[in-house]
């Protein structure tokens, strides 16, 4: 199972990234534990500037707007 995590203070585009990497995970069949993180510091501890960013097991893969969904099943498939 993948540790997923979406930071960003719960906007749209932060809550629409989430449901992304949940349809794509399903999509592909992989099993996720998808977790929004909200707190400014934590969000700051990762050195994430820009919002919506996502971590995966632990890795920085993305930061700052909407991601693409195929890049999302690309980090989602390393």
């Amino acid at each position: 199972m993948k540790d997923v995590k979406v930071l960003g203070p719960g906007c749209k585009r932060c809550n629409t990234t989430a449901e992304m990497v949940q349809s794509e995970a399903d999509k592909l069949g992989i099993p996720i534990a998808l977790e929004k993180v909200t707190d400014y510091a934590a969000i700051a501890g990762y050195g994430i500037a820009s919002t919506p960013g996502i971590v995966i097991d632990g890795k920085v893969v993305h930061a700052g707007g909407l991601p693409k969904p195929e890049d999302v099943a690309r980090w989602l498939s390393a």
